[in-house]
C-alpha cells in the first residue's frame, strides 16, 4: 500500500484530498498543527469509512521538528506521494502590511515545502516512483488585492515545481501544481455574495473541496504519468 502524506489536512481542501486518496486505496497520513484534533477527526472517518490513516503534528515552519517528525514516518516505509496544502491568510494591503505578516506567510507556504518536501525527496526517488502535489491559489496566478504576501508565496512554488519537476523527472517522480480559485467553505461564503461569484467566476459558481480532492487524486494515480512540471488551475474559468 502506497503512503500518502497530506499538510495542512485538517484544512477544508486539505481533508477532502485525505478522504479521497484513502478511497484510491492509499495509506493517508493526516498532517496537523494547531488543529491537531481535527487531523485526528479526520483519520478517524477514513477509518471509519474502511481506509486507512493516521496523523501527525508539527510545524512546518520548523525546519529541525520537521525532520525529526517526517525521519519517524519514514522508519515505516517510504512516502510516495507528497501534498503540500499547508498555508495560511494573513490578508492586508502592502502599504499596511507588517513585516511578521509577510514572513509568516511565506514561513508556512514556502519555506514549509521545503522542510516537508526534502526529506522526503530521497527516499522517494530510491524507488522510481512519486508523485509530489503542490497546492497553490488562484491569487498566485490572478494576483489578488490585499494578498500579495500570499500570492508571493505561492507563485514561489510554481517555480520551485517547475524547477523540482526537471532534476527528478528521470526518476519517476512527478511534481506539479493545482491553484484552485473561489472553494466553497463557511469563510468564503461569507466573503462572497452570489453577485460576486457571477461577475467573477463564468461557470457562476463556487468549486467544492471534492472537485480539488479528485485533481489531486488523478495527480497522484499512474494515470498521471505524463504530467510534471505543470500549474493546473481549477477556478471555473477565472481569467
Amino acid at each position: 500500500m502506497k503512503r500518502a502524506l497530506v499538510t495542512g489536512g485538517s484544512g477544508i481542501i486539505g481533508a477532502a484530498i485525505c478522504r479521497r486518496l484513502a478511497i484510491d486505496g492509499l495509506h493517508v497520513i493526516v498532517h496537523g498543527n494547531a488543529n491537531s484534533e481535527k487531523a485526528e477527526a479526520v483519520a478517524a472517518e477514513i477509518e471509519k469509512h474502511g481506509g486507512s490513516a493516521e496523523t501527525v503534528c508539527f510545524d512546518v515552519t520548523d525546519e529541525r521538528v520537521a525532520q525529526i517528525s517526517i525521519d519517524k514516518l519514514i522508519e515505516t516505509g517510504t512516502i510516495q506521494v507528497l501534498v503540500n496544502n499547508a498555508g495560511i491568510y494573513e490578508d492586508a494591503t502592502m502599504a499596511g502590511m507588517s513585516a511578521d505578516q509577510w514572513r509568516r506567510v511565506i514561513d508556512v507556504s514556502l519555506h514549509g515545502f521545503f522542510n516537508v518536501t526534502h526529506p522526503l525527496l530521497l527516499p522517494m526517488l530510491r524507488t522510481r516512483w512519486g508523485r509530489i502535489i503542490n497546492v497553490s491559489s488562484v491569487s498566485a496566478v490572478l494576483g489578488n488585492r490585499g494578498q500579495t504576501n500570499y500570492a508571493a508565496a505561492k507563485a514561489g512554488l510554481h517555480g520551485a515545481t517547475k524547477s523540482l519537476a526537471i532534476e527528478i523527472g528521470s526518476r519517476g517522480v512527478t511534481v506539479n501544481v493545482i491553484a484552485p480559485g473561489i472553494i466553497e467553505s463557511k469563510m468564503t461564503r461569507n466573503m462572497f455574495s452570489d453577485d460576486d461569484i457571477a461577475r467573477m467566476v463564468p461557470l457562476m459558481r463556487m468549486g467544492s473541496p471534492e472537485e480539488v480532492a479528485h485533481l489531486a487524486s488523478f495527480l497522484a494515480s499512474p494515470a498521471a504519468a505524463y504530467i510534471t512540471g505543470q500549474v493546473i488551475s481549477i477556478n471555473g474559468g477565472m481569467a
